[in-house]
């Protein structure tokens, strides 16, 4: 049996209403976001830290096959994300099935739906896109030459599939816990987003140590899961708003 939220709705609406939530949840990340991808997209951040990660290891990916990096955080990584995904539905089709577990209903399905958006929207990202991983790089031990994101490529080039980062959005999606908590218990909204931000840092990481992102990859993995997050919020907020407003319509016909 799942407990009884600790948040009052009307409450929580009114703080989602306000001009200083989207500064602090909308314009402030985003300004954040253009700001470091500026630095490691447009000033050379993304290779010098590449560089160095390349330098360290010995002027090659001596980690792109590591047992830790390939087996223990790629694989299983992806396959805990999936686990808590699998539990996130089953508790959400018990909620919507339980009268009892009724005010867990919207905020569950709002995790599920967020997780698999979140993860979804990068992968159809990374398949427009036409960005190579460092791996593939001369720079870095490959065949091919740097094309920027916005650079038209040379004929005849084979696709880049590198951008944004598929295997940090398995991390990054739980970032989506920080709105499930302001739903159900806020006081936990600060680990839910620690926990998203943790799980996608290292997922992220290890594909850095690979060879198989730039850390531009996953920064921008993390702006499409938490853009995807809020404005999956916002929609089931309403639609919320929507049926306390029926309900209370309709209580006074239900009386008489």
């Amino acid at each position: 049996m799942l407990p009884a939220p600790t948040v009052a709705f009307s409450s929580e609406r009114a703080a989602t209403g306000t001009p200083r939530f989207l500064r602090d949840h909308l314009w402030a990340p985003l300004a954040v976001t253009l700001l470091v991808s500026a630095t490691l997209m447009g000033a050379g951040g993304d290779q010098w830290l590449a560089d160095n990660l390349y330098q360290l290891e010995g002027h090659r990916w001596t980690l792109q096959n590591a047992w830790f990096t390939t087996h223990l955080i790629h694989q299983a990584g992806k396959w805990a994300s999936s686990a808590a995904a699998l539990l996130a539905i089953v508790l959400c089709t018990h909620a919507w099935r339980s009268e009892r577990a009724a005010a867990w209903r919207w905020p569950l399905l709002y995790l599920v739906l967020a997780v698999a958006l979140g993860t979804g929207l990068v992968s159809l990202l990374k398949s427009l896109t036409n960005m190579d991983c460092p791996w593939d790089l001369a720079r870095y031990g490959g065949t091919r030459e740097f094309i920027g994101l916005l650079s038209p490529r040379p004929p005849g080039m084979p696709r880049g599939v590198c951008f944004p980062g598929g295997h940090s959005s398995a991390g990054f999606a739980w970032v989506s816990l920080y709105f499930f908590a302001r739903m159900v218990r806020p006081a936990w909204r600060w680990r839910g987003l620690a926990a998203g931000l943790l799980a996608g840092g290292v997922f992220g990481l290890s594909q850095q140590l690979r060879g198989a992102h730039f850390l531009s990859h996953d920064l921008w993995t993390l702006a499409t899961c938490w853009a995807v997050s809020l404005g999956l919020y916002l929609l089931v907020q309403r639609i919320r708003r929507g049926e306390r407003s029926a309900a209370v319509v309709a209580a006074p016909g239900e009386a008489t």
